[in-house]
């Protein structure tokens, strides 16, 4: 009825989700957890999802200028505060006070949340949990709009294992290696137990998360690694009468024989070779905290 019929022309695809994900290296951990999120999520409106990594707050600003984003992945142990300094900025700044906001923070780092939430204007939720942080990325990036995702409720437990041993409920491990693959699969396996993870990419930062946290009850030490290796490092801890006993379990290649005496010989408690099998490691785990409780002695 009236004016002609319209022409069937093609498709205009829609523009493409774009996550942001600010860390503090390319191919980061946080990278990698988005990646996992992100593989099976489904496309039912046929848009599709695009990660950018951005190092530091330079780039992700530079990242933000250049266009939308659906969300934004942060890493708030960047250097110098900087993670905090970027928050404050995109709250001053209307086009992105609307971005969502999910912040991951190493335990191993004492971030004061509320200079992290006073005065937010936007949706923010700071996260330990690598697993949790995966499941929030995809909630987020499926959903249409931000106020269409449910205000985060606090977990009175981990998503548990069948299998989880009660034992390791709310035991800490420092976890050190610089593979950020073998940082995150460890790190799931322990998480499905309930225990809490703190995470150092090489044995000087494992020394400094040691010296902040003293409620660390077992640590999984990679052997290779830059800057100081696995072998320095446990011999560092054995050093300190508080950490004579500490459960240290070295994580070793498997063609590699020799790192196993060389572990041992430098302190370890035991070890594990990679890829690493979750039912060994939480056995291994379960074995050393066990034999430690019934003799304590020191650490």
């Amino acid at each position: 009825v009236g004016g002609p019929p319209l022409a069937d022309g093609p498709a205009v695809p829609l523009p493409a989700r774009r996550l942001l994900v600010v860390e503090a290296r390319a191919n980061g951990l946080l990278g990698l957890v988005a990646e996992n999120a992100l593989a099976d999520l489904p496309r039912t409106d046929g848009r599709e999802v695009e990660i950018i990594t951005a190092v530091g707050v330079h780039e992700a600003a530079a990242t933000l200028a250049d266009g939308p984003c659906h969300c934004l992945v942060l890493d708030l142990d960047l250097a110098d505060g900087a993670a905090l300094a970027l928050l404050k900025d995109m709250d001053g700044d209307p086009a992105l006070q609307s971005v969502p906001v999910l912040a991951h923070r190493s335990r191993a780092v004492a971030t004061d949340d509320d200079l992290l939430t006073r005065g937010a204007t936007r949706p923010l939720e700071i996260l330990s949990s690598l697993d949790e942080l995966r499941e929030r990325v995809a909630l987020h990036m499926s959903a249409e709009r931000p106020e269409d995702i449910r205000p985060r409720t606090a977990r009175t437990a981990p998503a548990w294992d069948p299998d989880a041993d009660p034992s390791l409920a709310g035991r800490t491990a420092l976890v050190v290696d610089d593979d950020d693959r073998n940082l995150y699969a460890i790190t799931g396996i322990l998480e499905l137990h309930g225990m809490n993870v703190l995470q150092a990419e090489n044995g000087r930062a494992a020394l400094d998360a040691l010296a902040t946290h003293a409620s660390i009850d077992v640590i999984l030490m990679d052997v290779m690694m830059p800057e100081m290796d696995g072998y320095t490092a446990t011999a560092a801890i054995r050093a300190m009468p508080e950490h004579e006993r500490l459960p240290i379990i070295a994580v070793t290649a498997k063609a590699m024989l020799g790192d196993r005496e060389k572990s041992l010989a430098a302190g370890a408690s035991d070890y594990v070779t990679k890829p690493v099998d979750a039912a060994d490691l939480i056995g291994r785990i379960r074995d050393q905290l066990t034999a430690q409780a019934l003799n304590p002695g020191h650490g």
